[in-house]
């Protein structure tokens, strides 16, 4: 992506990514401008298979300011333009045990909006404890290394 709007932190911290994909999303004009205003969150997010196409259910993203809607559902589903092959390996994948499809970030990427999404599978409480003790101890040669 060539500038990134969106990133979603969680899924990093909460799940571990087996394989990336990049899309395309539908959306309505008054969407995209939010978007590029810094407007949306992934929380609760999460992407499913329906007959044959792939949906980002609960992204929330904001009503533009200047915009005179009524009756817009920020959390609508948004269908993801992907590959037919693609699709399908993503469809047999979900049929194993304990994998799910994330949101990871949303960007720009040749003036489209695009979302990066992957097969995860949860992680346990004991990995979130040991990404939490690596992520101090990085942080922690890196403040030893600038007072050096």
């Amino acid at each position: 992506m060539q500038k990134l709007l969106i990133k979603n932190r969680r899924a990093f911290f909460d799940y571990e990514v087996l394989e990336r994909f990049t899309a395309g999303i539908v959306l309505f004009g008054h969407e995209v401008k939010s978007l590029k205003m810094g407007g949306g969150h992934f929380t609760g997010s999460y992407i499913t298979e329906r007959s044959g196409e792939l949906f980002l259910e609960h992204f929330h993203i904001p009503l533009y300011k200047k915009t005179t809607l009524e009756n817009y559902e920020p959390e609508r589903p948004r269908k993801l333009l992907v590959r037919k092959a693609e699709i399908l390996k993503i469809a047999s994948e979900l049929h194993t045990a304990g994998v799910t499809v994330v949101p990871l970030e949303c960007g720009l990427e040749n003036g489209r909006i695009k979302i990066a999404f992957a097969l995860a599978r949860g992680k346990k409480q004991y990995d979130k404890r040991e990404s939490l003790k690596k992520k101090d101890t990085t942080r922690r040669i890196q403040s030893a290394l600038k007072d050096y």
